[in-house]
């Protein structure tokens, strides 16, 4: 009798005996324990290996992470969702979730209300949930991986760990700010669901009767608490990044992968339930924003005009591969072919790794291409190639003789430093210049323009300009943002591709006082020097193809705009040229300071 009918009488046998209780797990022992502390150990290194990383960029904080801010300080002071009191409530963020955290941080007091030790809590509290998102990252890879190799579960978090810090991508916008962090977490902890699912632990530990072959188990993959917690997760992630909702397939498509005939009913049952559990939360959250927004979508994938994907557009998903280091994606590939090859619990764990992995380098695919550096979308990405790599690696290395294993090693090594080389320019650049901050926008944009206002006498004036978090943050004026995240009309006017309505929207409707425009700022829109001028604005401060106007006809006195051209253009260039991105910018960002220049 062969091993394939030998497990289907097993199975049978264990159909019929309804009443015999599920094995389960063994009390932990010495060695359980040891393995435990090891694991932890192994978090808390790779924690500390990142955020040593991370330290590298300062108190940077991006400033579309400060959009959010705003946010959650309008909605801690009872103002609903606007950018500014007083402003139409617009969804001019597209992280629910993490614009919930920061207002409950705001509200516990621990964000925006202070400094601790000289640094402002608006650059240690997103910091220090971006370094516990981090640690529960790990630690879903070392849950994840003791379902497979638990003697070395340590060794697999190491290996993620020091993947994850020799990558700036994924380090830098983890600590931005933005969302990153949490996206990345749980992009980890369905990983780590669906692998102890199809390894037969599921998501409350080892509670299975075991079944032979590649199938589901009874108290794994098929069981309610594993379909709840992958629908739970899968909705965390859709109210994180509109894209996190390509996980919410994740569960669904392991299901099909593992499924077997006799598996069928429970399948169908866990199926429908996950997906209610998603549908019915996620379907009363769009039309609870269509009811507040009139939209489906937030408003920034309005201003961003995101097209519906072409085939050609999953090409730009190469640029991950040629950044993280084609040498390291080659060992990777190879590790897991060769894990994917031998049936085990490590193949059908890496196949439960591979899919979420997919969906993520899909939604990345199919994004519109973003002008910040170094891949921002691609955080999830990275986590789970980071994972696939490390558990490919130690599960080879298991069965592996010392020859092997010497091979296996130096390949890894030298990967990793091939890959940290071919990185190295681009970091450096991005070290030295990182994406637009926001203490630099709060100085530059926010706390000038209020100084612009009070030099000119203007009172309850109006600026346009596309920088809007640190501005947000600091001005005492009404905001008209050109990039459209926060304003409807010109979200739609982007989107529908009329800058000839934008510019009637701008200049003939709203008419602000004060208004600003540098690069591709001017053309994208159209607000060039002459359409200005044809307006009657005039120039405060010259910046490249634009800079800083005002409208001549708001201002009473001619001789004050005189005045504050000679007050903006030394302490301007000097501001401009510096460009501190990671430096700080005071205790709090509070509406009205003017520029101490």
């Amino acid at each position: 009798m062969n091993a394939s009918l030998l497990a289907l009488l097993d199975n049978r046998r264990a159909d019929r005996a309804p009443n015999v209780p599920a094995a389960r797990a063994a009390p932990a022992g010495p060695a359980s324990r040891i393995r435990r502390w090891a694991d932890l150990a192994a978090v808390l290194a790779a924690t500390a290996l990142i955020a040593v990383r991370a330290a590298g960029l300062g108190r940077w904080i991006v400033d579309d992470a400060a959009v959010t801010f705003a946010y959650a300080r309008s909605v801690d002071e009872g103002l609903g969702l606007v950018q500014l009191p007083g402003a139409a409530p617009v969804e001019g963020y597209s992280n629910p979730s993490w614009l919930a955290l920061m207002a409950l941080g705001r509200r516990l007091g621990l964000f925006d209300h202070g400094a601790l030790l000289g640094v402002s809590d608006l650059v240690l509290y997103p910091k220090a949930l971006a370094l516990l998102c981090t640690a529960g990252t790990l630690g879903c890879i070392a849950w994840a991986a003791r379902a497979v190799v638990p003697g070395r579960a340590w060794a697999v978090t190491l290996l993620a760990g020091t993947v994850l810090a020799t990558n700036l991508s994924y380090v830098a916008w983890s600590f931005s700010g933005l969302e990153n962090p949490l996206y990345g977490l749980t992009a980890a902890a369905m990983a780590a669901v669906l692998v102890r699912g199809v390894t037969g632990n599921g998501p409350a530990g080892p509670r299975t009767t075991a079944t032979a072959g590649e199938g589901v188990t009874r108290d794994g993959l098929t069981a309610p608490r594993t379909a709840l917690a992958a629908a739970a997760l899968a909705l965390l992630a859709a109210l994180t990044r509109p894209d996190g909702a390509v996980l919410a397939a994740a569960y669904p498509l392991v299901l099909v992968l593992f499924l077997r005939r006799r598996d069928l009913a429970r399948s169908v049952r866990a199926l429908a339930l996950h997906a209610a559990a998603v549908a019915v939360p996620y379907g009363a959250f769009l039309l609870w924003r269509h009811a507040v927004f009139g939209l489906w979508v937030p408003n920034t994938a309005v201003a961003k005009a995101q097209q519906t994907p072409r085939l050609a557009q999953l090409a730009q998903s190469s640029d991950l591969l040629t950044y993280a280091g084609w040498a390291f994606a080659l060992i990777g590939a190879l590790c897991a072919g060769a894990v994917l090859a031998r049936p085990g619990k490590g193949r059908r764990a890496l196949v439960a790794l591979l899919v979420p992995l997919l969906l993520a380098l899909l939604a990345y695919g199919v994004l519109g291409r973003d002008w910040m550096a170094l891949y921002r979308f691609a955080t999830p990405v990275w986590v789970l190639a980071a994972a696939v790599a490390a558990l490919s690696a130690v599960v080879l290395w298991k069965s592996e003789g010392a020859r092997g294993r010497a091979v296996l090693v130096t390949a890894l090594t030298g990967a990793l430093v091939l890959a940290h080389a071919g990185q190295a320019g681009r970091e450096a650049a991005f070290k030295a210049h990182p994406t637009l901050s926001m203490c630099f926008v709060a100085e530059r944009y926010g706390q000038v323009f209020n100084t612009y206002a009070q030099r000119l006498g203007l009172r309850h004036a109006t600026v346009a300009l596309p920088d809007l978090g640190g501005t947000l943050l600091t001005t005492r004026l009404r905001v008209l943002d050109l990039a459209g995240l926060t304003d409807r009309r010109v979200a739609d006017a982007y989107a529908a591709g009329d800058t000839r309505a934008l510019r009637d929207h701008v200049l003939r409707a709203e008419r602000p006082e004060l208004l600003h425009v540098h690069a591709a700022w001017v053309n994208k829109p159209g607000l060039t020097l002459a359409r200005l001028a044809e307006a009657g604005y005039v120039p405060l401060y010259r910046q490249g193809n634009g800079g800083d106007f005002v409208r001549a006809d708001a201002v009473h006195d001619p001789a004050r705009i005189t005045a504050v051209r000679a007050w903006a253009k030394p302490r301007l260039d000097r501001l401009i040229a510096a460009q501190d991105h990671t430096g700080g910018c005071g205790a709090t960002l509070t509406p009205g300071q003017g520029a101490a220049l």
